[in-house]
């Protein structure tokens, strides 16, 4: 997202500031014989400080701005689109792109425009654009309604219209003001790295404020009347920076400059850049998918991978760096080793120590890459061109995975392709094409020996999955791990080796999972990976969302309309649906989340059920009696699905309509967090009947929503009670599920309630209530 604006630290900017310009001042002054007073003394010092300090402020707070308005009306958008992770990897693609925008709008005025008019037409612009923002609406801009068929164009279009004049603008103040400080006639201009500090603070500060700070303290709206002021005070700054700017004259740097530019930078040199910026983004966003789906797409995990991006280009653009690429190759081999187990084991627990894996990877691969694009710049007359080159890598890395990716994949293969990539990216006997003892060059055994370990690895897999000796670890262990410590021993001294290792072992984790756990479907929309397959012995279908059942059902015809998973008639839900079918309040029922349909098989002859479900994939495999047969074959009453974010369809019910909702929507193994506020509860309220029931199914691995839902419950005078099915005991094909029902007063739900196995739930003292504005994952996280 961000460009390296990162060389100094805070702590140096002000020595700077006070020691070097004091000292130019007093030099000057016991040059001119001058006895000053301390007068004449505090306007020379001032006369270099506030130069620096204007550009400082005004390059700390067009960083701020920009990474608050990011989560900012990515959070507006998020329940629009059903909660889905995508939505915040479709809003980078856009950032970057604007930010790319602003690069070359400010690369070609600081080419062809002089200073002043440069100064006159930026300020300009900024002038306009405030104008349209203060005389619009003082609310988060306001969205059209969703074109379901094609999301991401529309995600596109509305952050076009909303966010796109004020977000170019501001990001072409970054590389345009740094321009106009080193054209100044003032000694830091010589070397004018001291601004990327306060650019970067302003990046950070921003990113970690607005999960902990404002999006807990403020409201949506209230932070964007804030972010306006913020603006105006941005114009402003710029406005003074532009009035006091003097005609540019001889600068001490320029002879440097002038010599440097004659240099010709090769176009190896430019792809490299090209290359070593493209690989953080991607991975930046494959990362931030892998953690959203499995937890919740929230501002909180959504800047915590950009907030180690932006802290990798600090690292690596400070004067003495963190440690130097070389330095961190073996760390990152080894963190590699581990990644590629993880995802070609289709390793699920224990989340947290999984995300952190994955997070400690970016991490160093990123400072890699970064390190070594600070290690290959330019001269300062090629500065522009460089950050440009840069700016396009990140642009590039969100396209391929936003845009390119869903077309050529039908799973999540651009994470894996990163990780292969930035393998390949580590600084070492790259160039080195000696001929080996077997006569072959060294490059051309890059590619053989990683084809035969492919080779070596699939035959281990097809021995393993005919001989079905030991446990499914004991196997993984045997078909990854041996070839993972050939990978070790014998591929790290050759970046390109290794990285082609890991995806030969990436592919036979693919080849093994499709051999003993067969794929007969597989389908990749905006709102995820879903796909559907049968165990080895093809007595059970199974529906997949990314590495998460969402439903299964029996192949034999006999026993296709028993309701399995998490659905199963022996758990939670089974008891919920014999209480309500004894007595319902209306015979109408809604149901949150489609799956595989499995709960039509409760559906009773008088009865109206109403799926809701956004992903039209899912709904088209439910339909589809190659797979699944419980909408076609097993539903006592009328079914009727609804195509769409639940919550805005869900406000066309009459009041009152519906005697049972049950909300068992996720998106992997991630409940969308939109679903689960008080705004939607209060939703649910207005369409239950009186003597209705809500059930809530929060299966999760990494998060405990009990405590959530009870405080939702209490803020609404609900009772609340809760079933941690954790133990599925020897019914076939039922899973563990945790499930959540309220009700508006006892008797509703007594027949659950005397059952010891559903206890009643109490909300915190201490609880502040979820909703649209305001949730707190840190402590809904499963720590154990």
């Amino acid at each position: 997202m961000a460009t390296p604006f990162f060389c100094a630290s805070a702590v140096e900017l002000g020595a700077s500031f006070g020691v070097r310009c004091l000292g130019t001042a007093l030099v000057s002054t016991q040059a001119k014989g001058v006895q000053g007073t301390a007068l004449q003394v505090g306007a020379l010092i001032m006369a270099y400080h506030l130069p620096p300090l204007l550009f400082s402020a005004a390059l700390f707070i067009s960083a701020g701005l920009l990474f608050w308005i990011q989560p900012l009306i990515a959070k507006i958008l998020l329940p629009l689109l059903g909660g889905a992770p995508a939505v915040w990897n479709t809003c980078l693609l856009f950032f970057q792109t604007m930010l790319l925008l602003g690069y070359l709008y400010a690369l070609a005025s600081s080419r062809w425009l002089s200073l002043r008019l440069q100064a006159a037409v930026h300020v300009s612009l900024l002038l306009l654009i405030a104008i349209y923002l203060f005389r619009s609406p003082a609310h988060a801009p306001l969205l059209t309604s969703v074109q379901q068929a094609n999301p991401t164009r529309w995600l596109l279009e509305n952050l076009l219209f909303s966010v796109a004049p004020p977000f170019f603008i501001i990001s072409a103040s970054n590389p345009l003001l740094q321009s106009w400080f080193s054209k100044l006639q003032h000694r830091l201009s010589v070397d004018p790295y001291f601004l990327f500090a306060a650019s970067n603070a302003g990046s950070l500060i921003a990113l970690v404020a607005f999960p902990l700070l404002l999006e807990p303290g403020l409201g949506l709206n209230e932070q964007y009347r804030f972010w306006r002021v913020g603006f105006a005070v941005l114009v402003t700054v710029t406005a003074v920076i532009a009035l006091t700017l003097k005609p540019l004259g001889s600068n001490p740097g320029s002879t440097i400059q002038s010599d440097s530019s004659a240099t010709k930078i090769p176009v190896v040199r430019r792809l490299r850049w090209l290359a070593l910026s493209f690989v953080p983004s991607s991975l930046m966003l494959g990362v931030t998918t892998y953690i959203t789906s499995d937890v919740a797409s929230v501002p909180l995990l959504w800047v915590i991978p950009l907030a180690l991006y932006l802290l990798t280009f600090v690292l690596a653009f400070s004067k003495k760096q963190f440690a130097s690429p070389a330095s961190l190759s073996r760390p990152m081999m080894v963190a590699a080793l581990v990644v590629t187990l993880i995802l070609s084991s289709g390793a699920t627990e224990p989340a947290w120590i999984l995300i952190l894996a994955n997070l400690g990877f970016f991490f160093v691969a990123a400072l890699i890459c970064h390190g070594q694009l600070a290690n290959d710049r330019p001269p300062v007359a090629h500065l522009a061109e460089y950050y440009l080159w840069i700016a396009v890598g990140g642009a590039l890395g969100s396209v391929f995975n936003v845009l390119i990716a869903p077309i050529l994949f039908t799973s999540i293969l651009e994470y894996p392709v990163a990780i292969v990539l930035a393998c390949m990216l580590l600084p070492g006997e790259q160039r080195d094409n000696a001929r080996s003892r077997f006569g072959l060059r060294k490059k051309e055994l890059d590619v053989i020996y990683p084809a035969g370990l492919y080779i070596l690895s699939v035959s281990l897999a097809i021995v393993v999955a005919y001989l079905r000796a030991g446990s499914s670890i004991v196997n993984f262990v045997i078909v990854l791990g041996i070839p993972l410590i050939i990978v070790n021993h014998f591929f790290r001294e050759r970046p390109v080796r290794f990285g082609l290792g890991l995806c030969a072992v990436m592919l036979t984790g693919a080849f093994y999972a499709g051999y003993t756990d067969r794929t007969l479907h597989e389908v990749r929309n905006f709102f995820g990976t879903t796909r559907v397959t049968t165990d080895s012995t093809q007595r059970i279908a199974s529906l997949y969302s990314g590495n998460t059942i969402h439903g299964r059902q029996f192949v034999e015809q006999s026993r296709r309309c028993e309701p399995l998973s998490y659905h199963h008639e022996n758990g939670p839900l089974g008891q919920v649906m014999a209480v309500f079918n004894a007595a319902p309040a209306n015979a109408r029922v809604a149901v949150i989340g489609l799956g595989v349909g499995a709960m039509a098989s409760y559906s009773q002859p008088d009865q109206e059920w109403t799926f809701y479900e956004i992903n039209p994939d899912v709904i088209n495999i439910a339909r589809n009696t190659k797979y699944f047969t419980y909408l076609q074959d097993c539903a006592g009453g009328s079914l009727n699905v609804v195509e769409g974010d639940a919550r805005l369809n869900l406000q066309n019910a009459p009041i009152g309509h519906y005697g049972l909702i049950v909300m068992d929507a996720f998106s992997s193994d991630a409940i969308p967090v939109h679903l689960i506020t008080q705004q939607a509860l209060d939703l649910y309220l207005s369409k239950l009947a009186e003597g209705g029931i809500l059930a809530f199914h929060i299966s999760n691995r990494s998060l405990d929503l009990k405590p959530i839902l009870a405080d939702l419950a209490e803020s609404r005078n609900l009772i609340c009670i809760g079933f941690d099915d954790l133990k599925p005991g020897s019914f076939e094909g039922k899973d563990p599920s945790q499930w959540v029902v309220m009700a508006r007063s006892a008797p509703e739900i007594s027949n659950l309630s005397i059952n010891s196995q559903w206890q009643q739930l109490k909300g915190r003292k201490d609880r502040r209530v979820w909703s649209d504005d305001f949730s707190n994952i840190i402590k809904a996280i499963r720590w154990q």
